[in-house]
């Protein structure tokens, strides 16, 4: 809340202008005003005017009363419209406005109340975990006054600075530790099957807000069964995708002009497929026929599907051949490969390949649990939000797989400026550095000769308010004691 929306807030509720202003300039906000006592205000206002407002301020804001409609005739006074049944219809019901943080329970609200009497402020995430830490902990008044001032001088401590450079900071914290990171490709959760991109690489793709991620992967969970091994086993090869190369050898015959498929038995029976579920895919472009085919020296009838080419023509023949290959059986789109790993004593298929969208629409998946590490597909299937925690969870857990510690407020503060508005963009040229207001920052950053002939076509105008624009120049950044002016008032003499 601004200065000027705290005066105005306060004027509002009754408050003297001076005393008003004299707050505001403290620092003061409503928030901080409705959890502070008389004893913390009295440095700043005269105690008397300090309980008023604290009075004033506890109470909802004044408002003119609206002004009562002119009665209407008694002729033209309307009627309530009737029914079909002949009762009156009622006014529709006010939509229910949905709940979103829950009601305050017993330990948070004696959280509160001793915040309130040591005039100190702590947000509501610290206020529920520290009553869920002393839940079912007797904890006297006296030590629970000592809690909370201790956690709130923490909190206090922990707290940025005005005008801190928070941006450069979160930049080298991040930056630095990259240094340090290697550039392998790891094998996944010591499935030697599985490779997934780790390290710098990773780091590089989350930050450049890659469409497709080198290596997608998803973790899906079951609602149910998920003990059941069969069943898992089942799920897993509903899931992975299989196309007809897969299941099926695939050969030519170039004297009849024709694609001729020979089903596996061992690999469908591998793959889950059926020999009818099979003939069903194939019934639009292929005929099931006896074939002849030789094994060593002899040669013996299987069954087959024939695919005619309609023309003499290898090159059709060769795309037929293309397109049968890659016919798909059964499976989602994408996920080339499941498998599936105890965790404690549950089962959890992680699968080569991501589609989020088809796995969450599975009646048996749980779309609490289930992730994939593709960002964007988490944007276009659940929105930004989720976009910013999913960039947030990759980039900390990418470090920490390092064993590099970084502050979680840092990726936070990255996360949040490649969602800010509405869109997952990526930090370079071509997302937020590229459209950064200030030519010199953008020049300073890439294709430096580019940015300057364009802004002196355009006749743009760079008003140094950033850092980088500013160390260009030579002269002081408005951070820190450089967004600091100073003002002398000489001693008024009483007359």
């Amino acid at each position: 809340m601004s200065r000027a929306a705290t005066v105005e807030a306060l004027r509002k509720r009754g408050v003297a202008k001076k005393t008003a202003e004299a707050l505001a300039d403290a620092g003061f906000t409503l928030e901080k005003l409705v959890s502070s006592n008389p004893a913390r205000l009295k440095k700043f206002i005269p105690e008397k005017d300090a309980v008023r407002v604290l009075q004033k301020v506890t109470a909802a804001p004044a408002e003119k009363p609206a002004a009562k409609p002119a009665k209407k005739p008694a002729r033209a006074r309307a009627k309530p419209k009737a029914s079909a049944e002949g009762v009156p219809a009622e006014k529709e019901a006010a939509p229910e406005v949905p709940q979103k943080a829950p009601n305050v329970s017993k330990g948070e609200q004696e959280i509160y109340d001793g915040l309130k009497e040591v005039g100190r402020y702590l947000p509501r995430s610290l206020v529920t975990e520290l009553a869920a830490k002393m839940h079912g902990i007797k904890v006297g008044r006296k030590k629970l006054l000592e809690v909370i001032t201790r956690v709130s001088d923490r909190y206090e401590s922990h707290r940025i600075d005005p005008n801190e450079s928070a941006g450069i900071v979160s930049a080298q914290s991040i930056g630095e530790p990259g240094t340090q990171m290697t550039m392998r490709t790891f094998h996944y959760a010591g499935v030697a099957e599985m490779n997934v991109t780790l390290g710098l690489p990773r780091l590089i793709e989350i930050v450049d807000a890659r469409r497709v991620p080198s290596t997608p992967i998803m973790e899906i969970h079951i609602k149910e069964g998920a003990r059941d091994l069969d069943k898992i086993r089942r799920i897993a090869q509903e899931i992975e995708m299989t196309n007809l190369e897969d299941i099926a050898d695939i050969e030519t015959d170039l004297v009849n002009m024709q694609v001729l498929v020979f089903p596996d038995d061992h690999r469908m029976k591998a793959r889950g497929v059926a020999y009818a579920e099979l003939e069903e895919r194939l019934r639009r472009s292929a005929t099931p026929k006896e074939l002849k085919r030789s094994v060593g020296t002899s040669a013996k009838s299987v069954k087959g599907f024939v695919v005619e080419a309609g023309e003499p023509s290898f090159k059709k023949l060769q795309r037929i051949l293309e397109q049968m290959k890659t016919t798909r059986i059964k499976g989602l789109d994408g996920i080339r490969r499941a498998i599936i790993r105890r965790r404690g004593e549950r089962y959890v298929i992680y699968t080569e390949g991501s589609n989020l969208a088809k796995v969450l629409e599975l009646p048996y998946a749980d779309p609490s649990q289930t992730s994939t590490n593709s960002i964007q597909e988490i944007y276009d299937v659940l929105g930004v939000e989720a976009a910013r925690n999913a960039i947030i969870k990759e980039a900390n857990d990418t470090l920490q797989e390092q064993g590099l510690t970084v502050d979680i407020r840092h990726i936070m503060l990255v996360s949040d400026m490649m969602t800010n508005d509405g869109d997952v963009k990526a930090i370079g040229r071509h997302g937020i550095s590229g459209r950064k207001s200030s030519v010199l920052a953008r020049a300073a950053f890439e294709i430096t000769a580019h940015h300057l002939l364009h802004a002196a076509i355009t006749g743009e105008v760079d008003s140094l308010d950033g850092v980088a624009e500013n160390v260009i120049v030579g002269q002081p950044v408005t951070l820190g004691t450089g967004a600091v002016n100073l003002v002398y008032r000489p001693p008024q003499v009483e007359k």
